[in-house]
């Protein structure tokens, strides 16, 4: 008796939190979240709860790699010019005319993807110059000239020099840029007796002066 007289005192006076309380006449029973004195006993700290949140495991992403392929116009045209280009006949021939019989005096010409050859374009007759031959280059696509030029030397010598122009304009195609740069071998080929080459992107590139300066 005496035991059970002392223990509930014993309690109250150690743990008071675990007692219940009187207030106001009813019998308030503490609650779990309660606030407990620190051990300086001055400042009560509450009961906090502490969650703990596991992320799955997530799969590692790869960096995006960039596609290194080329595009349907650049690989068709790498294609063609791997493949090869069929050089017509009236290429070599009306070239030969130009330089043996001097019956023309430039010669252009084009490439048909279609038909995968280069043709003859135009042919400047014996009273065109070189003006002539500038106005037939189109602005918007490539093509190749040959150029029959007749000059002075300062020893006063009549002189000719053949000249092979790779025409390709600024405002042409990125694919006939590729076709005309890749099969411009193949037609040279065949056009033996090319005294010097110059490639022009616009007409000041390929001037008169330039020709001139070029042939002396």
């Amino acid at each position: 008796m005496l035991v059970g007289t002392l223990f509930p005192s014993f309690i109250k006076s150690t743990r008071p939190h675990l007692m219940s309380k009187e207030t106001n006449g009813r019998r308030e029973t503490p609650r779990g979240n309660h606030s407990t004195k620190n051990k300086k006993g001055d400042t009560p700290s509450p009961t906090t709860t502490v969650s703990v949140h596991l992320h799955p495991h997530r799969r590692r992403r790869s960096p995006p790699t960039t596609d290194r392929r080329p595009t349907s116009a650049m690989a068709m045209a790498y294609k063609m010019a791997t493949e090869g280009m069929n050089v017509k006949e009236e290429c070599q021939r009306w070239f030969m005319e130009m330089k043996w019989k001097k019956v023309h005096r430039f010669v252009v010409y084009k490439i048909d993807e279609r038909s995968r050859a280069v043709l003859v374009d135009k042919v400047g007759g014996p009273g065109e110059g070189y003006e002539e031959l500038v106005a037939a280059l189109p602005t918007d696509d490539c093509r190749y000239a040959v150029f029959d030029f007749d000059f002075v030397t300062v020893d006063n010598c009549q002189k000719s020099k053949i000249f092979f122009i790779a025409w390709s304009p600024t405002a042409s195609r990125i694919r006939a840029k590729i076709l005309y740069a890749t099969s411009k071998q193949g037609l040279r080929r065949v056009l033996d007796g090319v005294h010097y080459e110059v490639q022009a992107t616009d007409s000041s590139e390929m001037g008169y002066d330039v020709i001139r300066g070029r042939a002396q």
